[in-house]
C-alpha cells in the first residue's frame, strides 16, 4: 500500500543507495502522481560534477520525460531532506502540488551542507554579492522578449 510514509521510505533509501554507491550526497527525492512513483533520483553532483544535479531536480528531470511534460501539476514530491535554495525554485517553476520531506536544512548544515549563505546573498543588492552580478548591455537584453512576444507558436509557462 501506498502511503506517504512508503513513498518518503523510498525517498530515503535513494538517498543511502547514492550513498553507498559513491554518486553525491545524501539526498534521495522521488515523484509521485495518481499514487505511482514517476521520477526518481539521489544526488548526483559529486559523480558527474555536475552542482545542478541535486536529487530533487534529479527527480523532476526523470518524471519530466517519463510524463512527457515540463510542468508536474497533480504531483507530489517527497524528498528526504529539506530542498535548498535551488531546488525551492525548481520546485516552484515544475509546480508540484505539495512536498514532503525528511531532514530539513538545519540537520542538513550540521552534517557540512549548509545552504544559509545563499538564502543572505538573494537578500542582498547587487554590488554587495560575494559573486559580482554585473548587468551590462541593458537595452539589449529586451530584444529575446521581444522575439519572445511576437512567436505565434510559442508555448506559454
Amino acid at each position: 500500500m501506498n502511503t506517504h510514509e512508503s513513498f518518503m521510505d523510498e525517498a530515503i533509501n535513494l538517498a543511502i543507495k547514492g550513498v553507498l554507491a559513491n554518486e553525491g550526497g545524501p539526498f534521495g527525492a522521488i515523484v509521485v502522481k495518481d499514487g505511482q512513483i514517476v521520477g526518481r533520483g539521489n544526488n548526483h553532483v559529486t559523480s558527474t560534477n555536475d552542482p545542478t544535479a541535486h536529487a530533487e531536480v534529479m527527480a523532476i528531470r526523470d518524471a519530466c520525460k517519463n510524463l512527457n511534460t515540463f510542468q508536474l501539476n497533480g504531483c507530489i514530491l517527497y524528498t528526504s531532506c529539506e530542498p535548498c535554495p535551488m531546488c525551492f525554485g525548481a520546485i516552484y517553476w515544475a509546480r508540484f502540488d505539495a512536498v514532503y520531506f525528511s531532514g530539513n536544512k538545519h540537520m542538513a548544515s550540521y552534517h557540512g551542507f549548509d545552504d544559509g549563505f545563499i538564502y543572505d546573498e538573494i537578500n542582498l543588492s547587487f554590488d554587495r554579492r560575494r559573486i559580482p552580478f554585473i548587468q551590462l548591455n541593458p537595452e539589449k537584453g529586451v530584444l529575446p522578449f521581444r522575439e519572445w512576444d511576437k512567436k505565434e507558436s510559442r508555448i506559454d509557462y
